[in-house]
């Protein structure tokens, strides 16, 4: 290779990290899997020694990857949360500890023993604590610079408030989700028809970096300590102490910590990890090699992005090959149809692994998968089985190509792909697998509004086989309710009545509870005054439909394909022998007093929900807004506004109380 080729294969690897890297630590949706990053590093740091003259600043090797998220606030690393180097054969292994052996010398060092731990597959954080109470909690970020993420750490049980000394001290730890609960997780997200998260670290830092601490704290995270960055009045001579230390504070600590008093006990600490990865209930991506010596620490200091006293040792993924027997199909609960390979089943990483999700038709089209292919599978971050490659030159002519099905393969309705989206849907309004979903649409508050028909009640429901259809909400009975709690008899009368009580809602609210794909309430409304009743609807024509304002040609022909089903036309035959309002029963309404103006809301208000206000603005001829603009007419500002105040302010925008506009609709 020239210099000029080492310049531009530098310039490809460099743009390549850093959009990789983007992607996996502050998007938290890696699109390579680990190894295949740590190749490309490899390749980097090897060019970059051999032609330093083309080392970048913005390289990946030159610093610590991650930034920032907006929204949170900025803490500053008094100690950074530097990362570590990448070893990837036990020879290099044997080498860095010979060095640290003879810099031990070199520097009268009698204590030459080493830890070796487990690199657990999650996210850092740094622990605050001021005279024993935890004070403050941060992400690693840029290394020097991380987002505050105090309340969300409050929120992971293993994570104490009071630790059993009156100390100050700072900890760093690896957040993370079991092996266990992220199976359930994605499980869960496959049967909503939600995309599954990449591997454990990814959901484990997508979930610490919420902005919405509530969201976090439904996410089963948890945290192994390992380090002492910085501790006050006390003190500690080796890393195995300070671990046993951190263990009588009321710390989790990392539970794999070896200690190793030669090269030799190193080398069986790391395949002794290895061995035993089968049965830790956390996912790791490698091992780490730690001085112990805590002064010797000090005395090898680090690198711009290294600590020179720790290595992380990486083990390869394991690989095996087999057969792709079959392609499936499962239906999630939003009807999103998942292609699900079926496999010869093969051990990887100490499981039996017989099938394998293969993601979307996409992903089947890049990697060139056929039916009857051999192929090679791995488990991503210990976990996830995964497809990496096609052994095309084993093909033998019998392989098939797969097609994703045109019909739902659970209820036989036509499957749709919208324009940008990956995901194949069953467009089916009676389909048993997305039924949940739909239930719970069809109930909500811009819907049908049946108070007291909530997730919970509706899966009772589904489980007691009490209703199978959403017509069957209008023939469920008093005892059919009331058996569904302990001492029922009021919760009853008042869902039969919140049952009976939205049959009488307007049309707009019956087409937004029937969920057409790209109809939401403000289109119903559009619909419902335009065609006044269900039936004049389900009979309009494209061409009709398309010339609406605001109903564009998608919208119409979701319309069309939605109420063309045999599917639909049941349930509303169904709907209406139950006795739910069909017709339009809002008046024309000539006053078009807020006609031109766009209103944003924020706050809470005394006297309406968002939805009635909004009701009221858009009666008069308004528009609502989710976001403040420069567009923006006026600002309705509750109790307890937030940022769009403060945006409004700084743009000059009309704010109004609601005294104000309770003035305005007199």
């Amino acid at each position: 290779m020239n210099k000029n080729q080492a310049k531009k294969r530098i310039d490809e690897l460099v743009e390549k990290t850093t959009y990789y890297a983007k992607k996996y630590y502050e998007d938290d949706a890696p699109e390579i899997s680990d190894f295949e990053y740590d190749m490309l590093m490899l390749e980097l740091k090897d060019l970059e020694r051999r032609y330093p003259e083309f080392v970048k600043k913005e390289s990946y090797t030159q610093h610590v990857g991650g930034n920032v998220k907006a929204g949170f606030n900025k803490v500053e690393h008094r100690v950074p949360l530097l990362s570590m180097q990448d070893y990837f054969t036990i020879e290099d292994v044997e080498e860095y500890v010979k060095k640290m052996n003879i810099q031990a010398d070199n520097n009268k060092i009698d204590n030459k023993c080493f830890v070796v731990e487990t690199k657990i597959d999650g996210l850092t954080a740094s622990l605050e604590y001021k005279n024993g109470e935890f004070v403050r909690g941060s992400t690693r970020g840029n290394g020097l610079v991380g987002e505050d993420v105090t309340e969300n750490l409050k929120t992971i049980k293993n994570i104490p408030l009071k630790l059993s000394e009156n100390v100050d001290i700072t900890v760093r730890g690896e957040v993370f989700i079991s092996t266990k609960d992220f199976e359930q997780m994605n499980k869960i997200r496959e049967e909503n028809g939600e995309e599954l998260f990449a591997n454990a670290r990814n959901a484990a830092a997508g979930s610490l970096r919420q902005l919405d601490s509530s969201i976090t704290k439904k996410r089963p995270l948890d945290i192994y300590v390992y380090n002492i960055q910085e501790l006050n009045g006390k003190e500690i001579s080796s890393h195995y102490e300070a671990l046993e230390y951190l263990k009588y504070l009321g710390f989790n600590v990392n539970p794999v910590r070896l200690f190793c008093k030669n090269e030799k006990e190193v080398i069986d600490g790391i395949e002794e990890i290895n061995k035993r990865r089968k049965d830790l209930t956390f996912g790791i991506d490698g091992a780490v090699i730690k001085v112990d010596d805590l002064n010797f620490r000090k005395i090898l200091g680090n690198t711009a992005k290294n600590p020179r006293w720790q290595i992380a040792y990486k083990y390869p993924p394991e690989q095996k090959e087999t057969k792709l027997i079959d392609i499936v199909c499962n239906v999630g609960r939003t009807g999103v149809i998942t292609p699900l390979a079926i496999l010869n089943p093969v051990q990887v990483a100490g499981s039996t692994i017989s099938k394998t999700t293969l993601h979307n038709e996409d992903f089947i089209k890049e990697k060139e998968i056929k039916i009857g292919d051999t192929v090679i599978i791995q488990k991503a971050g210990d976990v996830i089985p995964e497809i990496v490659k096609v052994l095309k030159e084993k093909r033998n002519g019998s392989e098939k190509d797969f097609v994703m099905p045109r019909v739902c393969p659970v209820c036989g309705a036509k499957t749709v792909r919208e324009e940008g989206e990956s995901a194949v849907k069953c467009s089916g309004t009676e389909c048993p697998a997305k039924l949940y979903r739909n239930l719970v649409h069809f109930v909500s508050r811009e819907a049908m509004n049946i108070d007291g028909l909530g997730e919970n009640i509706i899966n009772l429901l589904l489980t007691k086989k009490l209703i199978s259809n959403i017509a069957d909400i209008y023939s469920l009975t008093f005892e059919d309710v009331a058996s569904l709690k302990k001492k029922g008899t009021k919760f009853a009368n008042n869902l039969i009545e919140a049952i009976e009580n939205s049959k009488q809602n307007d049309l707009y609210r019956l087409i937004t509870a029937l969920g057409i794909v790209h109809i939401g309430t403000k289109a119903s409304k559009v619909l419902a005054k335009k065609f006044n009743n269900i039936d004049n609807l389900v009979n309009a024509k494209f061409e009709d439909l398309s010339e609406i304002d605001d109903i564009g040609p998608i919208m119409a022909q979701s319309i069309v394909d939605f109420f063309s089903q045999e599917q639909t036309k049941d349930l509303i035959k169904r709907l209406k022998e139950a006795g739910v309002n069909t017709k339009n029963l809002s008046k024309e309404e000539n006053d078009n007093r807020f006609e031109g103006m766009t209103f944003v809301l924020t706050g809470s208000l005394e006297n309406y929900s968002r939805d009635e206000a909004s009701d009221i603005i858009e009666k008069f001829g308004g528009k609502v807004s989710g976001s403040v603009s420069k567009k923006t007419t006026y600002l309705l500002a509750g109790e307890d506004a937030g940022s769009k105040l403060t945006k409004a302010q700084s743009l000059g925008t009309a704010i109004i109380s609601e005294k104000d506009f309770n003035d305005m609709i007199k």
